[in-house]
């Protein structure tokens, strides 16, 4: 019964955040919802784009954030694109804004997925990449990609 109510399945993750930003920090955070929202989200028709995090009256406001109408909804049906509120510690909002206002740092959202029966989103501390940092990152990539692809091979 326990497991069950800590069950993590992701949804999606932000890849495109991945590439952009270099990672510092994670934190876990709930999100309001409206009732056609989370029925769309569990269907995966959902969209990062280019959202991302602001702090607005001591709240963290998701923004660009898209998910799509519910398919079977009536005229009950929500917006798609509206700013959604994080839940989140006011302690943890604190901090948040003191690192993006000292250190010029951005918080982004990396990942959305269910714990237990609860729609949570996993918002992450970023710095920007340079264009340099990219193309390594691509190289890299490419790297471990070939790596496996020759492991693969010789073990045929």
């Amino acid at each position: 019964m326990a497991d069950e109510k800590n069950k993590i399945s992701v949804l999606q993750r932000n890849k495109k955040a991945y590439f952009n930003y270099e990672i510092i920090e994670d934190l876990e955070a709930g999100i309001a919802l409206e009732g056609t929202e989370v029925k769309s989200l569990r269907q995966g028709k959902f969209s990062f784009g280019d959202s991302y995090v602001k702090i607005i009256d001591g709240q963290l406001i998701l923004t660009g954030f898209t998910i799509q109408p519910y398919d079977k909804g009536s005229i009950f049906n929500h917006e798609s694109d509206r700013n959604r509120t994080l839940l989140v510690h006011k302690q943890e909002i604190k901090r948040l804004r003191r690192k993006t206002e000292e250190k010029g740092l951005t918080i982004v959202p990396t990942k959305v997925y269910l714990k237990g029966n609860r729609v949570k989103v996993q918002v992450s501390l970023a710095r920007g990449k340079d264009l340099h940092d990219k193309k390594q990152s691509i190289k890299e990539r490419d790297l471990d990609r070939q790596a496996k692809r020759d492991a693969r091979d010789y073990y045929k």
